[in-house]
C-alpha cells in the first residue's frame, strides 16, 4: 500500500490507513532516513490507538512505554545502539512477543531479532513536506 502525505495534517488519516493495513500485526518496523518523519508518524499512530501520553523519540532510552486504550504501546529507537548485545540485555523478547503494539525505529540495527511477522513502514522524502509512505505486511 502507498500513502501520500503533503502536510503534517495528513498524518492522522495516514495513521488510520497504516493500522488498517497492518490488520492483526502488532510489530511495526519503521524505515527512513534521519528526518523522514518516523517519530512524527508514530505519534499519529499512537494517537489513533488512544495514547494520551507525550510521545517522544526514545533515542537515548532505547524504549518508551505509553498507555494505550488496549494496553501498553512500546516505542523503540535503535539508532544509537552501539552493540547488538544491548538489545539482548534489555530483554527485547519480552516486548516483541508481548502481544502489544511495538513501533521500532532503525530496525536494521537488530535485523536478526525482529519477529517473522511484522508490518514494514517505509517513509520516503519527496520534498520538504511531502512524504510517500509504503506499508507492507510480512
Amino acid at each position: 500500500m502507498e500513502i501520500h502525505t503533503k502536510t503534517i495534517n495528513d498524518l492522522a488519516d495516514a495513521a488510520e490507513k497504516v493500522l488498517k493495513e497492518a490488520g492483526q500485526n502488532r510489530i511495526f518496523l519503521f524505515y527512513g532516513e534521519m528526518g523522514a518523519g518516523k517519530t512524527t508518524l508514530i505519534k499519529s499512530i499512537c494517537a489513533a490507538l488512544g495514547v494520551t501520553d507525550d510521545v517522544t523519540s526514545p533515542t537515548f532510552s532505547i524504549v518508551n512505554e505509553y498507555e494505550g486504550k488496549d494496553g501498553p504501546v512500546y516505542h523503540f529507537d535503535f539508532y544509537r545502539l552501539k552493540q547488538y548485545s544491548e538489545a539482548l540485555d534489555m530483554g527485547y523478547e519480552e516486548y516483541f512477543y508481548s502481544g502489544n503494539y511495538c513501533f521500532i525505529e532503525w530496525p536494521e540495527k537488530i535485523a536478526d531479532l525482529v519477529p517473522d511477522t511484522y508490518t514494514g513502514v517505509r517513509i520516503h522524502i519527496q520534498d520538504q513536506h511531502e512524504r510517500l509512505i509504503t506499508v507492507e505486511n510480512f
